[in-house]
This record gives C-alpha cells, sequence and structure tokens, in this order.
C-alpha cells in the first residue's frame, strides 16, 4: 500500500515542508487515484486540473525560496460541490443552476487557499442538498466505496466517498441535519460539525444568497481526527462583517488523554432504534473508553427528551430551510399545511408546518431552543462529552424512488424511513459541536461511526477526543480494494 493515499494532511504536508515529495508529486498522485478509482465511484464530478497543477508549480517554486503559504502549503484537497469556487459550477444538484459560474470564492475556499491547499475537485451532492444519498440529474449517482451498491449518504457524500477511497488528502462539507455527520458514519471518515457561526458560511448558498441559514453549518472532513484540528484552525473565525470587533479563540481541549474525560453515553431511544451492528460496535467503543479511566455515565440525559428536541429541530430546520423553495413549491407547502390535523406527525406535516409557519410562532420555537442552549450549558459542568450514534444502520443501498416517504431501510429486520436524523439534531439544533468518528466494522464489512457532541464553543474537545479514541480502538482502515 501507498502510504501518501491514506496518510494524514497533517503529515503531506510536513513531507512537503521537509521536501520529502513535491507539491506537483504529490497533486499528480492523487489525480492518478482519481483516475483510477473515480470512474466507479463518480464522487469528484467538477474539476481544474490544468489550474491546480499550475498553483501545484507555484508551490514548488516558493518553497524552493524558502517561502511557505501556511500548514495546508501544497496539500492536494476537494470541497463539497456547493462551495463557490471561482470559474466552476455551483449547482447544489439542481439543474435550474447548471449555469452557475460564481465570479468568487466562498470564504472557505479563500480561507484554506490562503493556508496553501491545492483544490483540484469538488464532489457530488444531491439535489439541493435534501437527502441522505448523493445523486441528481446533472452528474449522476456517487458510490459508497465500501460496497458500490451502497450510499455514501449525503448530502456530503462524495467527499466522504473521495476522502475514503484515498483520492484526496482533505475535504470540506456542510450539515444541517447530519449532511457531513451520516456520510463520514457512512463511509468510515472523520467529519466535525462546528458550533453554529464559527466557519463563515458565505459562498455557500444558492446563487445570489448571503444571509446564513439557521443551523446550516460548514466544516471539515478527514481521514485523521487531527486534520480536522488543522482545519478548523484554519477556518474558523468571523466574517467581514465582524471582523472589525470580534475575533475566535477557541478553548483548548478539555483533557489530554481519556481519563481526564467524564463522558455521558446516550445511544438509545425508542424513538429513534438503532440497528444492532451499530449499537453493537458503540457498546465496544464505550468499553474502551472506560477501560482506558474515563468517568463513563450511560444513565446521563440533558434535560429534554429525545423526542421533544426532534419535534423542535424538525420546527425550526424547516423553517431555516424554506427559504430554498420555488414559489410554486411554498404555495404547495400553505396548501397542504391547511389539510394537517394537530395529530398528523408525518414527515410530510413538519415539512409543511415548518416553511410555512408565521414569525411570530417561529420566534416562540426560537425562545424554547435558547433555554434549550442554557439548558445544554449547564450539562457541560457535569460531562464534558455526549456520546451518541450518528445513523441508525450502517450504509443501506441505493434507492432513488422519488417518493421518499415510500423509502424504507431494515432496522433489525424491520422497514424503517432511511432519512432519520433524530440523533443528528441533538447537536444541530442547539448549535452544539460535534465529531463523528469511525468505530468499526460490522459483520458485513461496513464502517460505523460515532457522534462525539461537546459544549458550544468548545469544537477542539469533541476532536481531541475523537483523535485519542482512535488511539485507543483504532481509526480510519482503507475500504477493500483502494490499498
Amino acid at each position: 500500500m501507498d502510504n501518501r493515499a491514506f496518510a494524514s494532511a497533517t503529515q503531506l504536508a510536513a513531507d512537503i515542508r521537509d521536501r520529502k515529495i513535491g507539491c506537483v508529486e504529490l497533486l499528480d498522485f492523487f489525480l492518478a487515484r482519481a483516475d483510477t478509482h473515480n470512474p466507479k465511484l463518480n464522487a469528484i464530478v467538477v474539476w481544474q486540473i490544468d489550474k491546480a497543477r499550475a498553483r501545484a508549480r507555484a508551490a514548488d517554486e516558493a518553497l524552493a525560496k524558502g517561502e511557505n503559504w501556511g500548514p495546508l502549503h501544497g496539500v492536494p484537497m476537494t470541497i463539497k460541490e456547493s462551495f463557490n469556487l471561482a470559474g466552476l459550477p455551483t449547482t447544489f444538484g439542481n439543474p435550474v443552476w447548471k449555469g452557475n459560474i460564481p465570479a468568487a470564492n466562498s470564504v472557505v475556499v479563500d480561507r484554506l487557499e490562503s493556508a496553501g491547499a491545492v483544490i483540484y475537485g469538488k464532489t457530488n451532492v444531491p439535489y439541493m442538498l435534501a437527502d441522505s444519498q448523493s445523486f441528481n440529474d446533472i452528474y449522476g449517482t456517487t458510490n459508497n466505496p465500501w460496497d458500490l451498491a451502497r450510499g455514501p449518504g449525503g448530502s456530503s457524500g462524495g467527499e466522504a466517498a473521495t476522502l475514503a477511497a484515498g483520492l484526496s488528502a482533505l475535504g470540506a462539507g456542510s450539515d444541517i441535519g447530519g449532511s457531513l455527520r451520516n456520510p463520514a458514519h457512512f463511509c468510515g471518515v472523520y467529519g466535525h460539525k462546528p458550533s453554529w457561526g464559527l466557519i463563515p458560511t458565505r459562498g455557500h448558498s444558492p446563487p445570489g444568497i448571503v444571509t446564513p441559514t439557521d443551523i446550516s453549518v460548514v466544516g471539515p472532513m478527514a481521514r485523521h481526527a487531527e486534520d480536522l484540528a488543522l482545519a478548523l484552525g484554519i477556518l474558523a473565525g468571523p466574517d467581514l462583517l465582524q471582523q472589525t470587533a470580534w475575533r475566535v479563540v477557541p478553548p483548548p481541549p478539555r483533557g489530554r488523554s481519556l481519563k481526564d474525560f467524564r463522558v455521558a453515553v446516550w445511544t438509545s431511544a425508542s424513538e429513534a432504534p438503532i440497528d444492532d451492528s451499530v449499537a453493537a460496535l458503540i457498546a465496544k467503543a464505550v468499553a474502551a473508553i472506560g477501560e482506558a479511566g474515563a468517568k463513563v455515565d450511560e444513565s446521563a440525559r440533558p434535560s429534554v427528551t429525545l423526542a421533544d428536541n426532534h419535534r423542535l429541530f424538525m420546527q425550526l430546520l424547516r423553517a431555516a430551510t424554506a427559504g430554498r423553495l420555488t414559489d410554486e413549491a411554498f404555495a404547495e407547502q400553505v396548501k397542504i399545511a391547511e389539510t394537517l390535523s394537530l395529530e398528523d406527525t408525518s414527515p410530510r406535516a413538519h415539512v409543511a408546518r415548518g416553511a410555512t409557519m408565521s414569525h411570530r410562532a417561529w420566534g416562540r420555537a426560537n425562545e424554547q431552543r435558547s433555554k434549550l442552549r442554557y439548558q445544554w450549558r449547564d450539562f457541560f459542568t457535569q460531562y464534558d462529552v455526549l456520546l451518541a450514534p450518528v445513523a441508525a444502520t450502517a450504509a443501506f443501498p441505493h434507492d432513488h424512488n422519488p417518493d421518499v416517504g415510500a423509502r424504507r431501510i431494515m432496522i433489525n429486520g424491520e422497514p424503517h424511513p432511511p432519512v432519520e436524523i433524530t440523533w443528528a439534531g441533538l447537536a444541530a439544533l442547539s448549535y452544539l459541536p460535534a465529531t463523528a468518528a469511525p468505530i468499526g466494522l460490522t459483520a458485513d464489512g461496513l464502517p460505523v461511526g460515532l457522534q462525539i457532541i461537546g459544549a458550544e464553543g468548545e469544537d477542539p474537545t469533541t476532536i481531541e477526543f475523537a483523535r485519542l479514541l482512535a488511539g485507543e480502538i483504532g481509526g480510519f482502515v482503507p475500504p477493500p480494494g483502494y490499498e
């Protein structure tokens, strides 16, 4: 196995600085792997090879003159298709925006390039980033490198598949309802959903939109937890309107070994069942954490129930995404909302109610969330992290039924809707940081992740816990056939 394919971005950056490998050489290495593996994965869907190679040459020349562009000097990487990259299309998988070619970069791209990164491609997404699978009418379907018959998750599925297959050194995705964490779980890589507002989202939005979307965040994806920390240090910080007065100084991790941590564990709930294959791996990881000396409490719970958290999350989530609806689609949601009974708690009802709620109703819901954020703050005075599932199952087979409500996955032999974001909502609703970390493979050879949730603004703690956990039980492993 060529270790460069699955080395950390941190190590590759060090190798470049130490002249162990050239920037053009490393870029060509990843491009060659993409030529071999991407046709069957369809993970990278937009390319800028000539521009990337020119930048890599410039990076080599700069290094020869003693110049260092930053911590990612010359490191090749990809980003999710929904990030603006000047000169390349940003479509969100929507054919209406096929000709949308932004003239300027997103903030994330600018900061990565300012740190020296060489971005050579963009990765696939579902239509409007609104599916747990990554397929659309522009770019087609992305396959999971662990099993091509299965999806890599959504909406950052192309990015997760690219990293798992060793086609890129580092990635960037986004998350509003698990869109970064779920693909990390399904593909066996790391993903970090930052505290809301920590990393600017400008340039990751439908054409012409500059207002940040409630709950939505952008964050790094990687094969190694230390790369999440490296990327967070590059990406975190106020956007233009706040830069005059604001600075971001995240606190250090709460612990430097697993025995330093007070760990709450919440891994089961009747309203959000988990397949036994996933639950077994989570239990094994929790046992290892306890054996390493951490103080583990499997009965600890915040003041909110999972069901109540989910109801409020769905209300505010659908309100947040209503701005993406066309006038026609919004009018349809208004019609649906008028027909709903009070007892209807279906996904269809959640969408219609949230998308059409009055501003007064939104204000009341937001007040509930604000109180919940303070309750979480109190919870994290007693515990350092909360461990929870990322998703109910490992990666599931492709299912492109246009009637999303009719899709089903099997959980312990019973059919369930596949878009289950109850666990993702624990962190998302209250703006908490959450790191998805690989913890092993099922008997069927599919990866499973663990969600590590922390106190708002304390992102380094969840990332460091993920890194320490990898040292105890192992972290990323390459999918068969890609070594």
